[in-house]
């Protein structure tokens, strides 16, 4: 989630790739990941999509995500604010942004032939103009298979309350 001062943004909430990232794959350990027994329902192709995915989002690696979400991509934030593909890309651009690595709980996969939902809840943390943030959030991610290749086509991320 962003909130905007003057021209300069500050991120308050999370990117989708931030956001987000961040899906719910199995990759390298310290990386972004989802229990291996949980990934495996998931078809071959779709599962390398995520690690993918998740590898370019904790990197910034911005031509890989630009790769992998649609040019139509859209991001509702967790705080409802909707980005684009342009939108969501540039801020992983921003100067001293960083995501640490994260793990996804409570996995979530579901897969109709070209089509496919991944999510979980995981713990976003990042850097940005110095200062450290982290937030709890549940997101979802909508996948479609387009020429023979599994893209990201919509993001959602709700905040999850503080436990009390």
């Amino acid at each position: 989630m962003r909130q905007s001062t003057g021209n300069r943004r500050h991120w308050h909430g999370a990117i989708a790739g931030a956001a987000f990232a961040v899906a719910t794959a199995f990759a390298p350990a310290g990386l972004a990941s989802a229990a291996p027994a949980e990934s495996a329902r998931l078809p071959a192709d779709l599962a390398q999509a995520l690690d993918t995915y998740n590898r370019a989002t904790i990197g910034s690696d911005i031509p890989a995500l630009s790769a992998i979400v649609t040019d139509d991509y859209m991001l509702v934030n967790s705080d409802a604010s909707v980005q684009g593909k342009a939108s969501y890309l540039h801020d992983f651009a921003v100067p001293g942004f960083k995501l640490d690595p994260y793990v996804v709980e409570q996995p979530v996969y579901k897969v109709r032939g070209d089509t496919a939902l991944t999510g979980g809840v995981f713990q976003l943390s990042w850097t940005q103009e110095g200062s450290h943030h982290d937030r709890r959030l549940r997101i979802v991610h909508f996948w479609v298979k387009q020429d023979h290749r599994w893209r990201i086509s919509y993001t959602q991320l709700t905040r999850v309350p503080d436990k009390a």
